[in-house]
């Protein structure tokens, strides 16, 4: 009798904004479609609003576009040549708005604890939970910066997954702004969980690549592509260093017991 063909795993990041799961996973995710898993991604707030209020409207113009373009269309095709750079499935876009959109009307207010009459995590729960149900492991932030969105999706996600086979990343270009090392589970992120950090080197240029295509985003968070480039791969030097590895590149997750293994069997298989 004819073997049965192993089943191809999945991999699903779940992303707040159209780029934070590249910034902060793509060689992750990169390794895993090297080594033949679906990686897909799925970002949560990318919905085109009409008539934005002044402060969301903000958003678009202090990055150089002017108020009749529709900001989210092109962002939502940064996204998808992203992927492909990546080797990963065609993204899902969910179509709930931005935080500037839902109340939240200043750049302090994005940072501040989610308004209590916000339904987006509860929106999200629903949204998340047929297309994380299967998933061999699940990829999600761990809020680091307390950006609303970013906290609201971490708390979705832990709601809508099973601790065990979630990894949580650290956040770019947060985590970049602070000297605070891990210090351990975040709000909505189990005990039990531990950092693993995988070695990106052999899929550095993949990652860059993906991170040009947000090209809208690139000059607001790092000053323009080569510095994001740059910046990026620097991030993973000291996420390697501070690990104790002996690779240089790296990216670093706070796993649960299931996603730690998955990581660190693939990402060794990937990379010889």
């Amino acid at each position: 009798m004819t073997p049965p063909t192993p089943r191809t795993r999945t991999a699903i990041a779940v992303s707040p904004h159209l780029d934070d799961a590249v910034f902060s996973a793509g060689g992750v995710l990169a390794l895993l479609a090297r080594t033949g898993w679906q990686v897909q991604v799925i970002t949560c707030f990318t919905a085109t609003v009409a008539a934005p209020c002044p402060f969301a409207l903000s958003t678009q113009l202090d990055k150089g576009l002017p108020a009749d373009v529709d900001y989210m269309a092109l962002r939502r095709a940064e996204d998808r040549a992203a992927q492909r750079h990546l080797g990963a499935l065609l993204p899902t876009h969910l179509p709930l708005p931005e935080a500037p959109h839902r109340g939240y009307d200043s750049a302090p207010r994005l940072f501040q604890p989610p308004h209590r009459e916000d339904t987006a995590e509860t929106d999200l729960r629903l949204l998340l939970g047929p297309h994380l149900a299967e998933a061999d492991i699940v990829l999600a932030p761990q809020g680091i910066g307390d950006h609303v969105d970013h906290v609201l999706t971490a708390r979705a996600v832990a709601a809508a997954a099973g601790h065990a086979r979630i990894g949580w990343w650290r956040d770019l270009p947060y985590a970049a702004r602070t000297s605070m090392p891990d210090a351990g589970p975040r709000d909505g992120i189990a005990e039990g969980t531990s950092e693993v950090t995988v070695d990106i080197g052999t899929v550095l240029a993949e990652k860059s690549a993906a991170v040009r295509c947000y090209t809208t985003q690139l000059g607001f968070q790092f000053g323009g592509s080569e510095r994001a480039a740059a910046g990026l791969s620097a991030m993973a030097r000291s996420e390697a260093a501070r690990a104790g590895a002996p690779y240089t590149h790296g990216e670093s997750l706070r796993a649960g017991p299931a996603a730690r293994q998955l990581l660190k069997n693939y990402a060794q298989e990937a990379t010889g």
